[in-house]
């Protein structure tokens, strides 16, 4: 477990992790151990802060955590939970600088301590639990360290104490130490790491990936299905291979699953009492040079069981055996012949032995090993022995020198697809000797016509030459694979229209030339639709509706047979609608006009209507409200009038 500061929430859950996770775990097993173990960081800088007040308490405030350490062996395996109840109980938090923890330190003490850690010949679980990602090899350059990791335990007191000396070990340094010693690991980290895991556990074999809560409740869960998901796969590993020895595996697993090749290795989904399947091909390409027999082991990935081949190299003839010593047959008893060929006696050399290695390296020898106008030795494939060229011997025992002068190969022929000779050949001396159907410098142009026959039965629909297997089409309107596709064309129909209308019934566009232009079908006249060839027949068949100059429908079918003949029925009487009835449809029109002039007078009956009562309605209200008076009439004038008399109240002057 990562004890650096952010872990400070997870390690309260872990404390109680040990009797809940035995009484789990005795579910499925009835023999289970528990074992404890921490990480922080290395000791340096700057990893950790090397001051004195932060090597004892590296957390800031009150918070009282440990010192800081690289990896501490709390516990090793016991089926005491409520020990590491104790234990767990006992451990603080620490703290470092850098985000990335030393995880991998940790993994490689544990993978490679078994007699600390008190590992047993049982299935063995790593369950590593963080929320940061971690340290790998190169990174100790940062704090000085450049000492690969050396895959050795160097436990004191169950204190890892060489993390100032050694670098962090490599992912492949860690599957190798895991895979020795039939680890499994459980990566519970926390959401955010998540695609970094999942990628780490991709080159881990027989590892998992559970999502960790950001408090560790959910810790023997995530353990529980882990666990499930690692048991239900089996997955074999081999030892390495010695030099020129190959080997493939095919996997037959349940309900009928095979594999091949690296998924041949494992099978899934499988559960206590299935049994599976492995076929394991071993191949020797060459045999070894000393002629040692090997030693190879194959393993299921997290057991200990392992079968050990011995692999023994028959690097000779049977007929060896059955030489003759001394034969005459290899230049007067010089060599012994065996097999059809002279193995020759020390000193001589040569196909029969009919030269002395004193002879080799005379110019005259050479003379016979160059072609003509040519300064190179056996075209400097070779080298001359006895005035004859011995080709040399590839890797590859299947690519070989041949010729005279060693000028001919099986392996510089054109290529095509990455193929020599497109795999549709043989590389002679350089030049590919295509199989039957196959032409081309690499042949990889086919002579099969199949992939260019249109949907008609015609190749490349008679618009066009098959090339390679590849319709090269000549008319430019047409294309596609087939030459079958026309953006500007008519279709069958309505290409071969007029010509069916002139023939049958002597009318149409082509008429007066119908003789010239309308004679490369053959044409049957039948009775009815229904006497047409119908669809299911060999020929490419097309149905046909079309109408003629006087607006008749007439039908017919088109089809060219195996022999590139057109061939046209056609119904011998066209259907051709009636005239119309004339008396209803002017009854029709002068009723629809009759009624919608109704129509018409009765809606602006009703609007009119409708307005005057508005306008009614409108009056009334105005006249309820009106209030007469006539001091505001503007031309009410009164009926009284008042006349004064001027004399009135005047005295007589008489």
């Amino acid at each position: 477990m990562d004890l650096s500061y952010s872990m400070k929430d997870d390690l309260e859950n872990v404390k109680s992790l040990g009797t809940a996770l035995m009484l789990e775990m005795e579910k499925i097993t009835s023999d289970f151990r528990i074992g404890f173990g921490s990480f922080v960081e290395k000791t340096v800088m700057p990893y950790i802060s090397t001051t004195p007040a932060k090597l004892r308490n590296p957390c800031t405030g009150d918070q009282n955590c440990t010192s800081p350490f690289s990896y501490k062996n709390v516990l090793s395996l016991t089926s005491e939970g409520n020990k590491f109840n104790e234990l767990v109980g006992k451990q603080h938090i620490s703290g470092n600088l850098d985000s990335p923890e030393g995880g991998f330190d940790a993994i490689m003490q544990v993978a490679v301590c078994g007699e600390q850690i008190g590992w047993r010949n049982v299935t063995r679980l790593l369950v590593f639990s963080t929320d940061a990602g971690f340290h790998f090899a190169g990174d100790g350059k940062l704090g000085g360290i450049v000492l690969p990791n050396d895959g050795k335990c160097h436990l004191e007191n169950n204190m890892y104490t060489m993390s100032h000396y050694y670098d962090y070990p490599s992912i492949a340094h860690l599957v190798q130490k895991l895979s020795e010693n039939n680890i499994q690991t459980i990566f519970a980290v926390t959401e955010e790491f998540q695609a970094v895991y999942k990628e780490l556990k991709n080159l881990i074999p027989k590892s998992a990936v559970g999502t960790l809560s950001s408090n560790s409740s959910n810790v023997i869960q995530l353990i529980i299905d882990a666990y499930n998901s690692l048991s239900s796969e089996v997955i074999l590993e081999n030892s390495k291979l010695p030099k020129g020895v190959t080997i493939s595996y095919k996997s037959f697993c349940k309900n009928g699953v095979n594999d091949t090749q690296e998924d041949g290795r494992k099978c899934s989904n499988i559960s206590i009492g299935d049994e599976v399947k492995f076929e394991i091909n071993v191949t020797a390409n060459e045999c070894p040079k000393k002629g040692q027999n090997e030693t190879i082991k194959i393993k299921p990935l997290g057991f200990t069981e392992e079968v050990e081949i011995n692999l023994q190299f028959i690097c000779e003839c049977q007929c060896q055996s059955e030489g003759e010593p001394n034969s005459p047959a290899c230049h007067e008893g010089n060599g012994t012949f065996e097999c059809g060929a002279c193995r020759c006696n020390e000193g001589r050399i040569g196909r029969l032995c009919e030269c002395s290695t004193d002879e080799v390296n005379s110019e005259d020898m050479d003379a016979y090993c160059r072609r003509e106008n040519s300064t190179e030795i056996c075209s400097n494939n070779g080298e001359c022995i006895c005035g004859q060229c011995v080709c040399k011997k590839r890797e590859n025992t299947n690519e070989v020198y041949s010729g005279k002068y060693c000028e001919c190969d099986n392996f510089n022929c054109d290529r095509s697809n990455g193929l020599i000779c497109g795999g549709n050949g043989i590389c002679k001396c350089r030049v590919c000797e295509c199989f039957p159907n196959f032409t081309g410098s690499a042949c990889d142009c086919s002579l099969d016509t199949f992939p260019c026959m249109a949907s008609n039965g015609q190749i490349c629909n008679g618009r066009g030459t098959c090339e390679c297997g590849t319709c090269n089409c000549t008319d430019p309107k047409f294309q596609g694979p087939t030459c079958e596709m026309c953006q500007t064309c008519l279709g069958v129909c309505a290409e071969h229209k007029d010509c069916v209308q002139c023939r049958a019934f002597d009318k149409g566009e082509k008429k007066e030339t119908c003789s010239q232009e309308c004679m490369h079908f053959n044409m049957t006249r039948v009775e009815s639709r229904d006497k047409l060839p119908q669809p299911g027949q060999p020929d490419p068949l097309s149905h046909c509706k079309e109408k003629d100059v006087d607006d008749c429908w007439f039908y017919f079918t088109y089809s060219v047979n195996s022999n590139g003949e057109a061939n046209v029925h056609v119904v011998e009487t066209p259907e051709c609608p009636s005239g119309p009835d004339i008396i209803p449809i002017v009854a029709g029109v002068v009723a629809g006009i009759v009624l919608i002039g109704l129509a018409l007078l009765l809606i602006w009956k009703l609007l009119m209507i409708i307005h005057d009562r508005r306008e009614f309605a409108k009056f009334e209200k105005e006249k309820m409200n009106a209030k007469w008076d006539t001091q505001e009439n503007p031309i009410y004038k009164s009926p009284i009038n008042n006349f004064k008399n001027p004399n009135y109240g005047r005295k007589a002057g008489l």
